[in-house]
């Protein structure tokens, strides 16, 4: 009698957070590099958390919303506009962390330089040339570019460009402007400056021509329910965790400086964008 009564006390005791905590990213760059950068994100929390977590690579930005949606994942590192699209679908979710460079987020225009067009103040004339975003729903690299640049010239892409694609993510946009596959993009500053600091090829051929004003964009977003399931206060011990992230080689590869406090108000200007241009309800 005594093995059932304590298999039945060991079940009672185990923690409500003893499952595995998953999570997910925007795959804004080449996968072989998030899944090396992303895992030993995984392995710091699991240490940090004393609980199992695990990354799960997505395919693409809708991907990432969908798992979160669907309870795939708890946890993303999502742009400013994905995030915004997780929490309407799931409400109970809460932006907890986001990079110190974030609070003033840009993105660069670049061109490639058989244009001719050089860095300016000003936005620079772009009619009749052809353009790429990144992935549709970027904030760096579609939502915020277009934005630009209705607000400067009062036309819409299509009107001001001769072609207009989406290249899927930032890197890929670096590469098609460099080789001329198009002739001007839009891109996360941080990917471009990257590829300067690693002397990338593709920086020779492919330059900055305007940078954006500045806007809120990446963060980490958790559901609201994770505190029911891994135990209480378990929201708290998540955004302590990612605060607390100091080691320079994980910093390096976001890359940010520090991970700082969040929250869901943080983003009203890109719902509000997103409002606006008629990619959100």
């Amino acid at each position: 009698m005594l093995r059932p009564i304590l298999t039945a006390l060991l079940l009672t005791a185990t923690p409500t957070w003893a499952e595995t905590l998953y999570f997910s990213a925007i795959p804004d760059d080449d996968e072989t590099k998030l899944v090396e950068r992303f895992g030993n994100v995984a392995q710091y929390l699991s240490d940090v958390l004393e609980t199992d977590v695990k990354y799960i690579p997505v395919k693409d930005y809708a991907a990432a919303v969908t798992a979160f949606r669907n309870d795939q994942i708890q946890l993303a590192w999502f742009g400013g506009l994905s995030g915004v699209q997780a929490r309407m679908l799931v409400p109970s979710s809460q932006a907890i962390a986001q990079g110190a460079e974030d609070e003033n987020f840009i993105t660069y225009f670049i061109a490639n330089s058989d244009t001719g067009l050089t860095l300016s103040t000003e936005f620079p004339d772009l009619s009749g040339y052809s353009f790429t975003f990144g992935a549709q729903t970027s904030t760096s690299g579609r939502l915020m570019p277009e934005y630009w640049i209705h607000e400067k010239t009062g036309q819409t892409p299509r009107e001001l460009f001769s072609d207009v694609g989406f290249s899927g993510d930032h890197g890929q946009t670096l590469r098609l402007v460099a080789s001329g596959a198009y002739q001007v993009g839009a891109l996360n500053y941080t990917v471009y400056d990257m590829a300067k600091a690693d002397g990338a090829p593709e920086v020779d051929t492919a330059v900055v021509i305007w940078k954006t004003p500045p806007y809120p964009d990446y963060n980490w977003t958790i559901r609201g329910d994770v505190d029911a399931r891994f135990g209480e206060g378990f929201t708290q011990k998540v955004q302590a965790a990612l605060i607390g992230m100091t080691d320079p080689a994980l910093l390096d590869s976001f890359p940010r400086s520090a991970f700082i406090e969040a929250d869901n108000a943080l983003y009203q200007p890109i719902a509000d964008t997103a409002r606006e241009l008629d990619l959100i309800d």
